[in-house]
């Protein structure tokens, strides 16, 4: 969970970078759009965390909504984490696991896939 925190935020730090420099050449990380040329159900969210981190709100809801889960998660994993280490609790990992096990029932899992892919047919039409 660490890791992936720290490489949500080297990502993070990199696009920050390179949207200061305003450059026309960006990097595409997105496997399945490279191979496929159809934009992925995330596509669009480091631009809306980048957005959301300048206050831009709608701009970032109308880029990817995915933006604001992916911000809350990079702002409050750190603080759990850290709260987990100062404690020698494991909280963060046990509510993980009860959130994938909840995932796991279809009265809650299938409205979330129906809404990604909503959110995929947008990011599709939008021309991410």
């Amino acid at each position: 969970m660490s890791l992936a925190c720290i490489v949500g935020y080297a990502w993070l730090f990199y696009s920050f970078q390179s949207s200061l420099k305003a450059t026309e050449s960006t990097l595409e990380v997105c496997l399945f759009k490279q191979v496929t040329h159809v934009p992925c159900p995330s596509c669009g969210s480091t631009r809306a965390v980048l957005e959301l981190s300048e206050g831009r709100f709608l701009e970032a809801l109308l880029i990817n909504p995915l933006g604001f889960i992916i911000a809350l998660i990079l702002v409050f994993t750190p603080l759990w984490i850290a709260f987990d280490l100062l404690t020698r609790k494991h909280s963060l990992i046990r509510f993980y696991k009860g959130l994938e096990m909840r995932l796991q029932n279809p009265m809650l899992g299938i409205p979330l896939i129906f809404l990604l892919l909503i959110n995929w047919i947008w990011n599709i039409t939008k021309g991410l």
